[in-house]
């Protein structure tokens, strides 16, 4: 993230303008995240398992199905951003953060200010970014293409800054290439793909809510 973007951020949040409805809906949404920080989904789809077509053994059903335990703070962030829009997301992702810090233990391993040295901190760091280049990408529209485009930019952003962030603790840690390889294995990995595609769902939701959200009002 340049300073450029830095500072266009910094414009988003001192243009805000708050309402009581804006309020509100800041707090839910962070009560989204909160509550996907400590949710896990079991995600079961069809897989080809190795070995099909070698004829080395007999397949049976099971052998074809995988389930993957994925928590679902990314995509949650997505639909934030997706809904609030760049101002109010990124309000309602510093009050998380600010909540983490400073208040009660919303993160995954906890809270408080020592949690800056965990390794999966610069995740949470990079849920600024990524909301503000997705919210960017969705200003002109919830077309298919924006939605794929905002769901891969704003992923791809809290992984590469996430994954930076951890080699820098990591530097200080002293930590060797077994440890680092392993928790980016972990940690991103194959969850890249998961987060795109539920990513993508979780637009097309906020996309309809949104509707709804002004019908009412």
């Amino acid at each position: 993230m340049t300073t450029e973007h830095v500072t266009l951020i910094k414009k988003e949040i001192e243009g805000i303008r708050l309402t009581f409805g804006s309020i509100l809906l800041i707090l839910f949404c962070t009560f989204l995240i909160i509550l996907a920080t400590f949710l896990q989904l079991k995600i079961t789809h069809f897989i080809i398992p190795e070995g099909l077509f070698s004829g080395e053994k007999t397949f049976v059903f099971k052998d074809f199905l995988y389930t993957y335990s994925l928590i679902p703070q990314i995509p949650v962030i997505m639909f934030v951003g997706a809904f609030l829009g760049r101002k109010y997301g990124i309000m309602s992702i510093l009050l998380y953060i600010l909540l983490g810090l400073f208040a009660i233990p919303v993160f995954a391993l906890g809270g408080g200010p020592k949690y800056i040295f965990e390794y999966g901190f610069g995740y949470i760091l990079a849920y600024i970014p990524a909301v503000f280049f997705a919210g960017s990408i969705l200003k002109s529209g919830f077309t298919m293409r924006n939605m794929i485009h905002a769901a891969v930019v704003g992923v791809l952003t809290i992984h590469i800054i996430g994954i930076l962030y951890m080699l820098f603790i990591a530097g200080l840690k002293h930590e060797g290439m077994a440890f680092i390889s392993g928790w980016i294995a972990s940690q991103s990995g194959i969850k890249i793909i998961y987060d795109m595609i539920f990513s993508f769902a979780a637009m097309f939701i906020a996309k309809y809510a949104k509707i709804i959200l002004w019908f009412f009002m």
